[in-house]
């Protein structure tokens, strides 16, 4: 089976990644720093924001990925990949942001967790029946 609603998702997320990196390289080439964040709160934000893209966004892919192979419809598929990007943006964005942007982060944390759960159980469903 051709998947082709998962790629247009890890596109999309694979350049919010992307983004968060030159975030990161940004800040470190012009305050010269070369490895950690110096206990620099801005740098801190910045390195956690691309790191919790790299955590959590291969499981949903993953997952989204599983849910297409196994046939879920079109829609279903759209909202998932939809939650997970949306989510991942709104937590790198408000991460990032000085002072940091609590409730936004918070939502975009818990849309990420709620495609993960909502996939997962999919996911079980479908292999279980």
């Amino acid at each position: 089976m051709i998947i082709t609603i998962t790629p247009l998702y890890a596109g999309l997320i694979a350049l919010l990644f992307v983004t968060l990196s030159f975030r990161v390289i940004s800040l470190r080439r012009s305050d010269r720093i070369s490895l950690g964040d110096e206990s620099r709160t801005d740098m801190a934000y910045r390195i956690r924001a691309h790191g919790n893209c790299a955590e959590y966004a291969p499981m949903g892919l993953i997952l989204l990925a599983m849910a297409e192979m196994q046939g879920a419809p079109v829609w279903v598929l759209h909202l998932l990949g939809l939650m997970l990007l949306i989510g991942r943006v709104m937590h790198g964005w408000a991460l990032c942001q000085t002072p940091q942007n609590l409730p936004i982060r918070v939502y975009g944390m818990m849309l990420t967790l709620m495609m993960i759960t909502f996939a997962a159980i999919a996911n079980i469903g479908h292999a279980l029946l």
